[in-house]
């Protein structure tokens, strides 16, 4: 009899055990479902991917002196969707430039062209998790388009590592169905006076400096993007104007954009969007 109380015991204890093991390590979840969206976002704690009903893009018409990068860009886009070779590449340069637009909309363009071709965002703050997120991509019927935008590191800032296994792969290497698009204001992904202080105090200053600096090098396109010029600036509002029927007198335009920008103190597709939103509004037009 006491046997069998403590034979009871000890199988309620074990199953507790068990229980609470599950709870520590919930099963992974199911394979998402890629023919429901075109574009995703990658969400951790719990992994998953969220589908993304309408994607928040311009037209790649709008996009003005972008010109080279829109070309490059969409001929290794094509690359990728049609299964040929392609560049993981790097949009850096100047805020406002249209860098994340000209991901999304070249994405759009590929997608009617080629059909197929995913977009899933990724998160700096989530790159630890790129490896998770690569097993759910790697061996799916899609191809795929992974998007970080705004991507920079500061000191001590490790998340560059994980990056790596992106652009390098490691043992198990980068899926052949995904590549991987990144914004940046910093050409080398991190501030000059970071990469200064690294070569001036380290112990071994040019080793400390090359593992950072050399992951911008690891991205086969770089793409720069530059202040625009008055005229291109203008050409923008002027184009955004043309695309919804919004009808003003040249010159009245031109004298109310350049105001408008002189007021924020700088010339960028971002200024010349935000001009167009403000006039629209107050003429009584509406856009998406």
């Amino acid at each position: 009899m006491t046997t069998d109380r403590g034979a009871a015991t000890t199988t309620a204890a074990l199953q507790r055990i068990a229980d609470a093991l599950e709870r520590l390590t919930p099963a992974p979840p199911p394979a998402p479902d890629f023919d429901g969206a075109d574009a995703f976002v990658w969400h951790t704690e719990p992994d998953r991917l969220s589908t993304v009903a309408e994607v928040n893009r311009v037209p790649l018409d709008h996009l003005v002196a972008v010109e080279r990068a829109r070309d490059t860009l969409m001929a290794n886009t094509r690359q990728f969707a049609r299964g040929l070779p392609a560049n993981n590449a790097l949009l850096w340069g100047a805020r406002g430039m249209g860098k994340s637009s000209l991901v999304k909309a070249v994405h759009a363009a590929i997608l009617a062209e080629e059909g197929g071709l995913k977009l899933v965002e990724l998160q700096r703050e989530d790159l630890p998790s790129v490896g998770r997120l690569l097993d759910q991509l790697r061996g799916a019927a899609h191809r795929f388009v992974l998007f970080c935008d705004d991507l920079s590191f500061d000191r001590d800032d490790t998340h560059y590592k994980s990056l790596k296994a992106v652009l390098d792969g490691g043992v198990a290497g980068r899926p052949d169905n995904v590549l991987l698009y990144a914004t940046s204001n910093r050409r080398h992904l991190m501030p000059r006076d970071m990469i200064e202080n690294e070569r001036q105090s380290g112990i071994n200053p040019s080793e400390a400096v090359e593992e950072k600096v050399s992951l911008s090098d690891r991205f086969g396109l770089w793409l720069g993007f530059h202040p625009c010029s008055q005229d291109e600036y203008l050409a923008m509002v002027e184009g955004y104007c043309a695309a919804h029927g919004l009808a003003l007198a040249p010159e009245a335009l031109r004298a109310e954009a350049l105001e408008w920008a002189t007021t924020r103190g700088a010339r960028s597709g971002r200024v010349a969007w935000q001009f167009f939103t403000d006039l629209a509004g107050r003429h009584g037009v509406a856009h998406g």
